[in-house]
């Protein structure tokens, strides 16, 4: 389904993936294939970070959300091997374990003022 904007909630053990528009919204749930706990453990993110980065294909705007700092480690992996995904994130905000739903209305409220801004010719990057 091509849409223009996505949220992606993750942490160590999975992704939520919701690419959405006025009208629908579609979700990918990807989980970590590493088998150790990140408590005190180094965590191999690749393979997480990857499959994210593949279900992001096609999205133009990118909201990244959270409880952990994982959200921010994935941005700077999309920045040294996933850079057209690294220059669609629009911006990193902390979470908690919102619903699918709860997610999609947390990004519409956001990419709604988000666009507002950017056609706001008094706003400036």
């Amino acid at each position: 389904m091509p849409t223009f904007h996505a949220v992606v909630w993750i942490d160590h053990t999975e992704a939520h993936v919701v690419e959405f528009d006025n009208a629908h919204a579609h979700t990918h749930r990807i989980r970590s294939r590493s088998h150790h706990k990140h408590q005190g453990k180094s965590v191999d993110m690749n393979a997480l970070f990857s499959d994210v980065a593949k279900a992001l294909a096609g999205c133009k705007e990118i909201l990244l959300t959270g409880p952990g700092l994982v959200r921010n480690q994935f941005r700077e992996w999309c920045i040294q091997h996933q850079q057209t995904v690294a220059s669609y994130i629009v911006d990193s905000i902390v979470s908690d374990h919102p619903s699918d739903a709860q997610l999609v209305a947390l990004a519409k409220t956001y990419f709604k003022k988000f666009d507002n801004m950017a056609s706001d010719p008094s706003v400036t990057t």
